[in-house]
């Protein structure tokens, strides 16, 4: 559906010149790996060739390419080579996990092995259906567990009118609520059926709307949300939670270990697949980071009334505002951000005394704090007031220093909003590299749990060393043979073991 033309806006004439000038300040970094070959690949990497890096390289100014293949050149050649890798296998990992999905789930739906033997002999196998609420996804099937603890009633709490903000401060990371978005965490790999039925018959909680929403970049619906509230009516608390790193979708795998930013004036770089996923431009088109990511109201922040108040303008009303800048309206409808900020902003709007928690494992995770953080920047100060907290695991880094102290002062104060769950070895919190210059910074709290499933509090985590990872499996292995407890644990224990030789595998794919 074609966006409905108007004429700019008052505020939109006065402000063309102040657009024109950004734009031209704006800077961004583009690691692009089809752009070069394999020769240029080999002078970087071993003669330190600047001239061959910057053929993967695209920026607003050619200085930025030049210093940044020069000082981050190893940080570029992992993003590089990796990707390079992670494109060669992409059709046979999608293949993989495919049947991996389907075999699980024909274990499952037929009770096992046995079972499955049984139901051939009788005529009677049970053939997994996609999409159903029976068809459980790999990551599901790593982690059986469906109901929240027990002894930690969380909406017992809630409807007891207790301050959802302070079950959330009293102590670091309270463990019910971290629960739920543990859970909730887990629950975004499944589909939308899968994701309902759990929510309505275990957590005996309200399901509000599952989301597919569009990447631009990738052409594609790459990117998955879904809603929930304790309850349908009078809520207290709203959860959001974003699907993260699927083990199966080089995609995904790519955007993890990309290296590409977009430099946002007065907040600071961004990591730019992130950015896209939420649907917040295409690098393909880099004016549209700069159309969706102002921080004054020009239209495209749709929803925005310069105020920030829940009763801003509609999705229809940025239709209006949009057609002379040749915004598709139907695609951003569809957008991970623009979507669950709509719903959002109504439910808060329902619901007088609810809160919102935001979280996510992985690539989700990033999604999760990347969301209030436009929000921050379109100013929606109205929904942020009404933030409870952010909880991410195993989440990567999303932008520099600059990005990480303008959001502590939103996310840290006057109590701690923000907690990032990092599980030991665990590789993918440690992306996009890092090192005591480079651009990518963590900020929050970080709670740092051992192999053990020892809690430390830090400020970050510390980078990940090859052959120490090696030698502490190794001694973990050792360790947890003499650990007895049921055949999921030790089924468990294979697994963790077997990661041995897939560094760093085992605690990205599951979610303890």
């Amino acid at each position: 559906m074609a966006a409905a033309t108007s004429t700019p806006t008052e505020f939109e004439e006065n402000s063309n010149d102040d657009d024109k000038s950004e734009m031209n300040i704006t800077n961004y970094l583009i690691v692009r790996p089809e752009k070069g070959g394999m020769l240029d690949l080999l002078r970087y990497l071993v003669w330190a060739d600047i001239g061959s890096g910057v053929k993967f390289l695209e920026s607003s100014e050619e200085g930025i390419m030049g210093g940044e293949a020069a000082d981050h050149r190893w940080i570029i050649l992992v993003s590089i080579i990796v990707r390079k890798i992670i494109s060669l296998f992409g059709k046979p990992m999608e293949c993989t996990g495919f049947v991996a999905d389907f075999f699980l789930n024909l274990l499952f739906q037929n009770g096992g092995i046995m079972g499955l033997l049984l139901n051939f002999l009788q005529g009677k196998v049970v053939t997994p259906q996609r999409d159903t609420e029976t068809f459980i996804s790999t990551i599901g099937h790593l982690d059986g567990r469906m109901d929240l603890y027990r002894d930690e009633n969380l909406l017992e709490q809630l409807d007891n009118s207790v301050s959802a903000e302070k079950i959330a401060t009293e102590e670091i990371g309270n463990r019910a609520l971290m629960d739920l978005c543990i859970m909730a965490s887990k629950l975004a790999y499944e589909n939308a059926k899968v994701v309902q039925s759990i929510v309505v018959q275990h957590w005996k909680m309200h399901f509000v709307e599952f989301y597919n929403c569009w990447n631009d970049f990738q052409k594609e619906m790459s990117t998955q949300v879904f809603i929930l509230c304790d309850k349908p009516k009078d809520a207290n608390l709203i959860l959001i939670s974003f699907r993260g790193t699927e083990p199966f979708d080089a995609d995904d795998w790519g955007t993890d270990f990309d290296y590409s930013w977009y430099e946002i004036p007065k907040l600071g770089r961004v990591h730019m697949g992130f950015l896209e996923a939420l649907g917040l431009g295409n690098r393909a088109d880099t004016t549209t980071f700069h159309n969706h990511l102002q921080m004054k109201s020009t239209g495209f922040n749709h929803g925005y009334d310069g105020s920030g108040s829940l009763s801003s303008n509609t999705d229809s009303d940025m239709e209006e505002n949009v057609g002379h800048k040749k915004f598709l309206s139907e695609k951003v409808k569809k957008t991970a951000y623009y979507a669950v900020r709509k719903k959002l902003k109504s439910m808060l709007m329902e619901h007088k005394n609810a809160k919102f928690v935001v979280t996510g494992h992985s690539l989700g995770g990033a999604l999760a704090v990347l969301f209030p953080t436009v929000l921050v920047l379109h100013q929606q100060t109205d929904v942020m007031n009404r933030l409870l907290g952010v909880y991410t695991f195993g989440q990567p880094r999303i932008g520099n220093l600059q990005l990480a102290k303008f959001m502590e002062a939103h996310l840290k104060y006057p109590v701690p909003k923000y907690f990032r769950v990092v599980y030991s070895y665990d590789l993918v919190p440690r992306l996009p590299c890092d090192d005591k210059t480079f651009l990518y910074k963590h900020f929050g709290v970080c709670l740092y749990y051992n192999s053990l499933y020892v809690e430390q509090v830090r400020a970050f985590c510390f980078q990940l060393m090859f052959f120490s990872y090696y030698l502490h499996k190794m001694l973990h292995f050792f360790e947890m043979l003499s650990f007895k407890e049921s055949e999921t644990s030790q089924a468990c224990c294979f697994y963790s073991e077997a990661s041995v030789t897939v560094p760093a595998h085992n605690s990205n794919g599951r979610i303890r």
